[in-house]
């Protein structure tokens, strides 16, 4: 978790990106991949549940190496203080220390809901990169001169439960400011907002992602990153089962 309209296809040219070639747009690609993400970074993330009948804040902390290793630890509220998960490649687990138990989540619930929010297990999972797992496109939004529209589609190889990403990248920045997710149908499932852009760990990013349902009604999940590190030093051991069953009070 580290780490997302009407058009018409148009011409690189014609979009704006002056004499632009092909690689043009693969570095804004690239650099939309790289925001989150490094050899291996540290973060403490706020996560704001919110539902019609209840809402839900949770404070925690979460490692990553590449994109194939992930360790997430609750810290609040108290009831759920020690919930842990662990990512290792394509296997995930978590662990309760109120019944001292690991549970390995099986493949028929990686889209359930992770701790009650809007991400699914599956998300966290599932850390693809848009630059090599999907082909892209420039599109036009005839009503918008401030911002790039990206049209991500799943290369042949690519599993994806998304027939298409949009993202809305602003043209000065080039920072994400959406990202509407459309199942193989064409419909909109959900959309992720970027906003609160300040300095991170020596980055300029979007400090806060608010990821919206279309199929719930009132239904929200709000990230806050309050620290990143990245490129930190990481204990060998932090991605281990031993480390996911430690008792944290």
């Amino acid at each position: 978790m580290y780490k997302f309209i009407s058009i018409i296809t148009i011409s690189l040219f014609s979009f704006g990106l002056l004499n632009a070639e092909e690689s043009e747009l693969d570095q804004i690609i690239k650099k939309l991949d790289s925001l989150y993400r490094s050899d291996s970074a540290y973060m403490e993330v706020e996560m704001k549940v919110n539902t019609p009948h209840w809402n839900r804040t949770m404070q925690m902390k979460i490692w990553g190496e590449s994109l194939e290793k992930t360790f997430v630890t609750i810290l609040s509220p108290r009831k759920d203080k020690g919930i842990s998960t662990l990512r290792n490649d394509k296997e995930m687990w978590n662990f309760f220390p109120k019944i001292n138990k690991v549970m390995k989540i099986p493949p028929s619930m990686m889209m359930g809901s992770w701790m009650g929010s809007d991400f699914t297990n599956d998300d966290l999972v599932k850390e693809s990169s848009l630059r090599e797992d999907y082909n892209a496109r420039l599109v036009k939004n005839e009503n918008d001169k401030v911002n790039y529209y990206i049209e991500f589609t799943p290369k042949e190889q690519t599993v994806s439960v998304w027939g298409k990403i949009i993202a809305k990248v602003n043209k000065e920045s080039v920072l994400p400011e959406t990202q509407e997710y459309f199942d193989e149908k064409g419909k909109l499932i959900r959309i992720m907002y970027f906003k609160d852009v300040k300095e991170l760990g020596g980055r300029i990013l979007p400090t806060t992602l608010e990821l919206i349902p279309q199929n719930k009604k009132n239904h929200s999940t709000t990230v806050t990153y309050k620290k990143a590190e990245f490129n930190a030093e990481i204990d060998r051991n932090t991605f281990t089962l031993r480390n996911l069953q430690k008792i944290r009070r």
